[in-house]
């Protein structure tokens, strides 16, 4: 062979191998083909704490047999549900205070300039920063601000000022954001869609006073959110936009974890729209009339099924004077506990009375972000399951309700869902 052939050949196998290696990062790594995105992290769908699967599927809603008055207004349909998770009881009063324990230590680690820089020149908060609480602590002047003082001090104590407990969150408006563009190219602001929000996050523990008169019930103004004793009831005396204001926070913790480890980020925790809601509370029994399935709020031995306001109002009968510690009574066969009675629950569909007429048929979600200026009826938001103090036509699954979305009251509390991301859960097994 030439020496020139030679070489020919050895350039030839030099070239080769430099194209090999550098189409690792290239279109020769696939051989050519369409293969994906190969750095994409393989998606795992999570199991999030205290929250069970509820899988797709149909309901029937309309009327129920006892709602004749609503013949008109609530037209028989059926509706498609997509997956989600949802929380097994109520949100409890210790869960509710881990959120304004974390408000409360946000604005103290902010007042104390305890920062960690990042690497990317952001700061965040140093929740290993010991917070010293004690009136004689260094950290006291700095904290001052957030106790009761002066005449607003009670019997001289040391107590924390709750309406020093604001949480400021974002959301974003995409039904606003897609009626007003075309294509992404002519969104001329996303800004106009990003909505900030501040809110008082403590509840209002004087509803229990001021929801009955000529009836004493200090004592529950006084324990019932902070005493142990009821650290497993639902919370209560949370309007809807604190509901709200808790959905962001769950949403933040579980994103500053996923982001710290490096997992993939889901959805966010968010109130369910109300059909997701019955959908939910049927436990998988078409048209059941109660989370039980029915048709009766007695079992066969004359023991009540829920907690809720049994004949003309004998309270106690159903074992709760006021509410219960969640999952007292028996779960549907989706694993719920107390979608009946206890306390009625927020959903995040806004109220009216018609809405079965013009819904539609996939997940069905009526929603309406009431401002300041808007008249009274546009703050109205559905709350479904009836209460402790209910009798028991609110437990049924199909009844509807409302209450207006900045109003705390003594029997309403809420759950989280989460949508499931994926055909199935049976998509992800092993």
């Amino acid at each position: 062979m030439k020496i020139s052939s030679m070489k020919n050949v050895f350039l030839c196998g030099v070239l080769y191998v430099a194209f090999m290696f550098a189409g690792c990062s290239g279109s020769d790594q696939m051989q050519g083909q369409l293969t994906g995105v190969e750095t994409q992290d393989e998606w795992r769908s999570i199991n999030p704490f205290g929250m069970v699967y509820i899988p797709s599927g149909t309901l029937h809603i309309g009327q129920a047999d006892q709602d004749v008055n609503a013949t008109l207004t609530q037209r028989s349909k059926a509706i498609s549900i997509q997956g989600f998770y949802m929380d097994d009881t109520e949100i409890t009063n210790n869960e509710y205070r881990q959120f304004v324990d974390w408000v409360r230590d946000s604005i103290a680690l902010t007042k104390l300039d305890a920062f960690i820089d990042s690497e990317d020149g952001s700061q965040r908060l140093d929740w290993s920063y010991p917070i010293d609480w004690s009136a004689e602590s260094e950290d006291a002047s700095a904290l001052k601000s957030m106790y009761y003082s002066g005449d607003d001090q009670f019997w001289g104590r040391q107590e924390l000022d709750p309406r020093q407990l604001t949480f400021a969150f974002e959301w974003y408006d995409w039904k606003e954001a897609a009626k007003n563009h075309k294509t992404y190219t002519d969104v001329a602001s996303r800004k106009a869609y990003i909505h900030r929000e501040e809110v008082p996050i403590y509840p209002d523990t004087l509803v229990w006073i001021a929801d009955f008169s000529y009836s004493y019930n200090e004592p529950m103004t006084r324990n019932y959110f902070w005493h142990p004793a009821f650290d497993d009831y639902p919370v209560v005396g949370v309007n809807w936009n604190q509901a709200n204001a808790f959905c962001g926070w769950r949403t933040k913790l579980w994103n500053d974890y996923a982001n710290e480890y490096g997992e993939t980020m889901g959805e966010d925790f968010r109130l369910p729209f109300e059909h997701e809601w019955e959908y939910a509370s049927r436990g998988g029994l078409e048209g059941a009339p109660y989370p039980w399935g029915g048709p009766y709020i007695r079992n066969s031995k004359g023991c009540l099924l829920a907690n809720f306001k049994p004949g003309r109002g004998d309270y106690p009968e159903d074992g709760g004077f006021y509410t219960v510690k969640v999952g007292s009574y028996n779960a549907n066969d989706y694993g719920l506990y107390d979608m009946s009675g206890n306390v009625s629950e927020w959903t995040s569909s806004a109220y009216f009375e018609n809405a079965y007429s013009f819904i539609h048929d996939m997940n069905p979600d009526i929603r309406w972000d009431a401002q300041e200026d808007d008249p009274i009826t546009l703050r109205r938001k559905v709350i479904r399951g009836g209460s402790w103090k209910d009798i028991g036509y609110y437990l049924q699954t199909g009844t509807r309700h409302w209450e207006y979305q900045d109003t705390a009251k003594s029997y309403i509390g809420f759950r989280c869902t989460l949508t499931f991301l994926g055909r199935s859960m049976g998509d992800f097994a092993n």
